[in-house]
């Protein structure tokens, strides 16, 4: 069997970066293509009110959420401070990989688990945390978990939550304005602004228009899903970049695997560094990476395998 070719965590890194943004042009011009439809359905001013309305709405709940993201994110699993004596190991880890990363210590949390998994948030490297599992202090040696504290703090360095915020913002946009145009079809009988031309042509729009309201927001979902799993490679690469070393995260996904799966909330879910609710090897082996969040253990460790 030939063997495959050596990975350079540069080039990984930079690689996912240029796919998480073409996947986000991808939302962009789906946007686009469905704002310009509506605007031949319906009367422009109308079509302005429905943008305005969409921007406001999903502006407003991303935002809140932004600024709060690793408040939530605590609260939710009942996290609780780590000790600097309890846990002195994991505080000397982070503190060294700070001063390998160039980056400020984010505070330090412990979620009461049995499971191995570790999540970060927050809006910027000033004010972002860590929060690992018991499990994870517990069941994995110190290489082990430098390598997935590596992981969330690349996640950290790689603005990861306003990333993926820019994301959410987009795709709830659209969301938002699927809904109104839907709706509003209940209140009209046609659009105000195709008066000049045909019936039969009209009806064709409309047709594309619903299509559109229908689908495009599941196609920005699973474009959005797509982008988080990038994120997740980009974050493996760059903990080796900081590790210099792609042993301890490797060894500790493949633990990962053996592990059984936890339920937390699903809001919180893409935060993990595995979707804690997938984590068991015959979950990771049954279910597609298409509708998923984070990729598949198993392409994770022969990633990390080349490197």
């Amino acid at each position: 069997m030939k063997e495959l070719p050596r990975i350079v965590f540069h080039n990984q890194i930079a690689s996912n970066k240029r796919k998480s943004f073409f996947l986000i042009f991808i939302i962009f011009l789906v946007f686009l293509a469905f704002g310009y439809v509506i605007s031949l359905l319906t009367d422009p001013g109308f079509f302005f009110i429905i943008m305005i309305l969409a921007i406001i709405i999903s502006l407003a709940y991303i935002l809140i959420s932004y600024y709060n993201s690793h408040k939530i994110a605590l609260a939710s699993v009942n996290a609780k401070l780590a000790s600097q004596t309890e846990h002195r190991q994991y505080y000397h880890l982070v503190e060294g990989l700070t001063l390998a990363s160039g980056l400020p210590m984010p505070k330090l949390y412990v979620m009461k688990s049995e499971q191995i998994n570790a999540f970060a948030s927050g809006r910027d490297p000033e004010h972002a945390v860590i929060c690992v599992t018991e499990g994870a202090l517990q069941k994995l040696d110190k290489q082990e978990l430098e390598g997935v504290l590596a992981h969330e703090l690349s996640h950290i360095a790689n603005y990861d939550i306003r990333f993926m915020t820019l994301v959410a913002v987009m795709v709830g946009m659209i969301a938002i304005i699927s809904q109104i145009f839907l709706r509003s079809l209940w209140f009209s009988r046609g659009g105000g602004g195709g008066g000049n031309r045909d019936g039969k042509g009209q009806a064709i729009i409309m047709i594309i228009g619903i299509v559109l309201a229908i689908l495009a927001p599941i196609v920005v979902q699973i474009v959005q899903l797509s982008i988080s799993r990038k994120r997740e490679f980009t974050a493996d690469a760059t903990a080796v970049k900081f590790t210099r070393t792609p042993t301890g995260l490797k060894n500790a996904l493949k633990k990962i695997k053996n592990d059984k799966p936890i339920k937390v909330s699903g809001a919180i879910n893409p935060l993990f560094m595995n979707d804690p609710a997938k984590s068991d090897a015959s979950a990771d082996k049954k279910q597609s990476d298409f509708f998923s969040t984070h990729p598949s253990l198993d392409k994770r460790i022969a990633l990390l395998d080349r490197m």
